[in-house]
């Protein structure tokens, strides 16, 4: 045992040790402890020997208990068969107070033996919430098993998106970035990947099938680096993108020219190659919603009938679990159960929690983020913008600088925010159909044991460059 591992496994008291490069757990009671709250905080805060040692002993009680990172591939696929039915899938992308938040979302899932649920990040909020995969895979892990879950935990790289300017100029160099952070993700235990090369869509060409040509092949090529980079007995769930949150409405015909131009492409290229399990679609929402002046946010137009048409599309032509909606966190809470309702396969929210930490947060600490926006992210702000618009917009980038004090936030600040995320939680779990699933889970997705060997130095897994100002 090194001299990282014992300050690390002595948080347990003794009911955890390490023998032989391998983890034995002598009293299960520990990991549902303030123990491991002290061993997530080294895995996050901790010097790079503790952050690495932490992590790993993360992830191997995660194996030894079923905690364990997995693919929803083989529910989508199950879905696009008809398998089942009635529930979508919520994506929650967590940016800030992330154990505590997960907390609650493992606590609901418990509640309500809920098991299809995602929890995911985007590639520009990696960056500006400094939480890089293999911390934020740890953070996840750990707090599951800090809530008693028990099952395959579904994290998800959100909009692993070709950044359409920088493309322009180097297409090689952005593609390549967007799989050195696919090498990264999938590393850390991203094992479901949206691949986002909306941003390619050309709609000055005459055809459906021109405009999204260089979408489905930048896709495939992204999606065959995806596939020689997953681990044994793992099918990553890949979803593609044809039309980019906040523009045009997407069409059954411009569904069809990706998939087919998709779908075509990977078979000639890699026969045999399982292609994707989903596919985002755009049907009047816009990431964050729209900011009035007063900072309130202004009525979405959701098309729930182009919605519906594209799942079943999704479905019956191409065998994918359907549609998936992006943008939904600010939809009314009328609209959330019109969603299973209308098989869709998947909704993202992530900025409707950002907003009731803010709201939680005591008002000095929010000030001085706010303080920090002024110098830091005065370029952002529009000429017309009122100060609630800007903050609302641009606050998101404050939370990586304010890590550690949000970290930090008092108990009782905690417990209050961690009872409205219950109330939240359960809210979208039940209106979205997903209480009950945890069978539906078991029954159609495996989780083989991944060991990772001892770790004896620091991680030799470069970190992907960042773009912090891509879709989130």
């Amino acid at each position: 045992m090194s001299d990282t591992t014992k300050p690390t496994t002595s948080l347990f008291g003794g009911a955890v040790t390490v023998d032989g490069g391998r983890v034995q757990l002598h009293d299960a009671a520990v990991l549902t402890s303030a123990h491991m709250d002290a061993l997530v905080h080294q895995a996050v805060f901790g010097n790079e020997g503790e952050r690495t040692f932490a992590r790993w002993l993360v992830w191997e009680l995660g194996q030894t208990v079923g905690v364990r990172a997995a693919s929803i591939h083989e529910l989508y696929l199950a879905r696009g068969a008809g398998k089942c039915s009635g529930f979508t899938v919520p994506a929650m992308n967590i940016r800030a107070l992330t154990y505590d938040t997960t907390r609650a979302v493992f606590r609901t899932a418990n509640t309500l033996k809920a098991g299809a649920f995602i929890l995911e990040i985007a590639r520009s909020e990696i960056a500006y919430t400094e939480q890089r995969p293999d911390e934020y895979v740890s953070v996840i892990l750990a707090a599951a098993l800090r809530e008693g879950y028990r099952g395959p935990v579904f994290i998800q790289g959100d909009h692993f998106q070709v950044n359409h300017k920088k493309f322009a100029v180097d297409p090689i160099t952005e593609v390549n970035a967007v799989k050195a952070l696919v090498t990264e993700a999938v590393a850390a235990g991203f094992y479901n990947i949206d691949v986002d090369t909306s941003t390619l869509v050309d709609l000055s060409k005459e055809t459906l099938a021109e405009q999204q040509r260089l979408n489905y092949e930048v896709c495939v090529d992204i999606t065959r680096f995806v596939r020689a980079a997953e681990p044994a007995g793992v099918t990553i769930s890949i979803g593609g993108e044809i039309g980019e949150v906040g523009t045009e409405n997407s069409t059954p015909a411009e569904l069809e020219a990706f998939m087919d131009g998709f779908n075509a492409t990977l078979e000639s290229q890699t026969p045999g190659t399982a292609g994707l399990s989903k596919i985002s679609v755009q049907s009047g929402t816009s990431h964050g919603g729209i900011v009035l002046a007063d900072g309130s946010i202004a009525d979405v137009a959701l098309d729930f009938d182009t919605l519906e048409k594209l799942s079943k599309v999704g479905r019956d032509r191409y065998g994918m679990a359907g549609a998936v909606q992006h943008g939904a966190s600010t939809l009314p809470d009328a609209a959330f159960s019109n969603f299973p309702r209308l098989e869709t396969a998947e909704i993202h929210l992530a900025t409707n929690f950002q907003t009731m930490m803010f709201d939680h947060i005591p008002a000095a600490l929010r000030a001085d983020m706010y303080a920090w926006l002024d110098t830091n992210a005065k370029d952002e702000r529009k000429a017309t913008d009122t100060d609630e618009q800007f903050y609302y917009k641009a606050r998101k980038k404050a939370i990586g600088p304010f890590k550690k004090q949000l970290w930090a936030l008092p108990a009782d600040v905690r417990g209050t925010l961690g009872a409205a995320y219950d109330k939240k939680f359960t809210f979208l779990f039940e209106q979205l159909g997903i209480a009950g699933t945890r069978a539906i889970v078991e029954q159609f997705v495996t989780i083989p044991e991944q060991h990772r060997p001892f770790p004896t130095g620091a991680s030799t897994i470069v970190a992907a460059p960042d773009d912090a100002d891509l879709s989130d």
